[in-house]
């Protein structure tokens, strides 16, 4: 038996804003577009994880108004999960996502457990910090 983790949810307010953000700035591939009860759905993914997609979604899409509305208020607040994802050129990463208008967190800074990350709110307020393995000696 196996098991792969196949989609991992973001909850946004904005899907098109957010879709800029995350093919354009961060460079990942639009793989679905699915409109169904009023509401869309997005999915994203990177070449070098074919198996793996970002669903993107407003926060009452497939969801009871009393659900949805709690998820607003937190993503309003902006404590939903963060989302990390990993580069093999931090810099380069980092200043593209910059020169797309994300608001900057943390710059590139080697962290204490080991990579290199930086860190940026996406157009919802969603943490999202980007990182890079150091390099082994």
């Amino acid at each position: 038996m196996t098991i792969a983790l196949q989609y991992s949810g973001i909850t946004v307010n904005d899907i098109d804003e957010s879709l800029a953000f995350y093919r354009d700035a961060l460079g990942l591939e639009l793989r679905n577009d699915v409109a169904q009860g009023g509401f869309r759905w997005i999915t994203l993914g990177s070449s070098s994880q074919p198996g793996l997609e970002i669903v993107l979604s407003e926060p009452h899409a497939g969801r009871s108004q009393a659900d949805g509305d709690a998820l607003q208020e937190l993503l309003t607040k902006g404590v939903l999960q963060n989302i990390v994802f990993r580069t093999d050129d931090l810099d380069e990463t980092f200043e593209r996502v910059r020169a797309s208008g994300a608001e900057v967190l943390q710059e590139p800074m080697e962290q204490p457990w080991g990579p290199r990350d930086c860190a940026f709110r996406d157009p919802s307020g969603n943490q999202v910090r980007i990182s890079q393995a150091v390099a082994q000696a």
